[in-house]
């Protein structure tokens, strides 16, 4: 299958078309993990008295996204898919710009909010163009390889921000977020045509995602597993915030980290491309409890472990109970989004914006605080797993309660 050449109306090969939505795409995966070995230079650069403080460069770029992803699906649908993705990526470029120039911490996290709401933007539209051009298992397609690339973003971030940090200042990786979205921005200006018809926009309306909130919270199995997502990963976010500060000063890996880093993240796509094949047999609900039993089992087990080692187990301890876990929250991913919407067909694409923003606040919030918590040993994380992993398995009963 082709797309159209946006300018000439020339076919345009369908890998250009998977190629370009993966980068679009993966611009939000980039300025949240390339980003994370220069957090302590950063701070150092800018100030920051408090070394957890230097977590809030990640968690206010999710702060962004949450609010962001509540704009640009009505957006989009009002005055076309590409406009409203100019405005995402100059948004982001702006951040990135603005961050780049800091001189001072503030400075700083407005430039990272700012690209945060800029990033939600491609992240939403490229959805939207997809299910504009291809439906039913061609989508899934689509979908599928587009998603390839971005589960490997997390694997190959790090190491990019690291050598950046060999070569050149961290402003250098706010410059490589800018030349990316430049390319970007040119490269879709010029190959992907509008697919959103003049006569299918409808007008732009705060009330569709205000009314699409109050659905969600009268529907007991929407709003549970909403909530069960931002618990799960809340604990990730948790994770994001204090690897950098686990990694490199609780185990000394130095230059090492992105390796680590990256080897765990090889266990969450792993297990999204198994569930993908695992899901047609045994169903979403079933794969999510026994994750869920699996994680917050592995995650009290290996807290008492920590507890008694004074939260300094070894590191290949860690590793392992890591590799473990983000492997059942790799699982948990698409299933909870899929049972978190399996009742909003109706408003599919309003509805998915409303429960990603929703589930990203919560998980921001929880993420911080685990984040916030760090205090040189691993114990905050491991419980904030635990805790969080054990709150989910008990909403999802109050949420099935809901089904009818």
């Amino acid at each position: 299958m082709m797309m159209v050449n946006a300018k000439d109306n020339k076919p345009v090969p369908f890998v250009e078309f998977v190629a370009l939505m993966a980068i679009l795409t993966s611009l939000a995966a980039m300025s949240i993990d390339g980003i994370l070995p220069a957090l302590p230079e950063i701070g150092k650069s800018l100030g920051v008295q408090r070394e957890n403080d230097n977590q809030l460069i990640l968690t206010l770029f999710f702060l962004g996204m949450a609010f962001g992803q509540m704009i640009y699906g009505p957006l989009s649908d009002s005055i076309g898919r590409k406009p409203a993705n100019y405005i995402g990526l100059g948004l982001y470029m702006s951040g990135a710009l603005m961050a780049l120039a800091a001189t001072n911490f503030p400075v700083m996290l407005i430039g990272r909010v700012m690209q945060g709401i800029g990033a939600a933007g491609p992240r939403i539209i490229t959805v939207a163009i997809i299910r504009d051009q291809y439906q039913g298992r061609a989508m899934a397609r689509v979908m599928s390889f587009v998603t390839t690339v971005f589960i490997m973003v997390p694997i190959v971030a790090p190491l990019v921000g690291q050598t950046i940090l060999l070569v050149a200042h961290w402003r250098a990786i706010f410059g490589l977020y800018l030349g990316l979205a430049i390319i970007a921005s040119i490269w879709f200006t010029l190959r992907q045509p509008e697919t959103l018809a003049p006569d299918r926009r409808l007008p732009f309306s705060v009330a569709r995602p205000a009314a699409a909130i109050r659905e969600i919270f009268a529907n007991r199995l929407a709003f549970g597993y909403t909530i069960t997502m931002g618990l799960v990963f809340g604990g990730f976010i948790g994770y994001l915030s204090s690897a950098q500060q686990i990694f490199q000063e609780i185990y000394g890996l130095g230059k090492l980290f992105p390796l680590y880093f990256g080897a765990l993240a090889i266990s969450i796509g792993g297990a999204s491309f198994l569930n993908g094949s695992l899901v047609m047999r045994y169903g979403m609900r079933l794969l999510s409890r026994v994750a869920l039993r699996t994680f917050s089992g592995f995650s009290l087990i290996f807290l008492i472990i920590s507890v008694i080692m004074a939260g300094q187990p070894p590191l290949w301890s860690l590793m392992t109970y890591f590799f473990l876990s983000f492997f059942c929250v790799g699982m948990l991913f698409g299933n909870l989004s899929a049972l978190a919407m399996e009742t909003l067909g109706h408003i599919a694409g309003i509805g998915a914006a409303v429960i990603g923003s929703l589930s990203t606040l919560i998980s921001l919030f929880l993420g911080t605080l685990i984040g916030q918590s760090y205090n040189g040993t691993i114990i905050p994380i491991v419980s904030g797993f635990a805790i969080l992993s054990i709150t989910a398995l008990m909403v999802i009963p109050w949420a099935e309660s809901g089904r009818k």
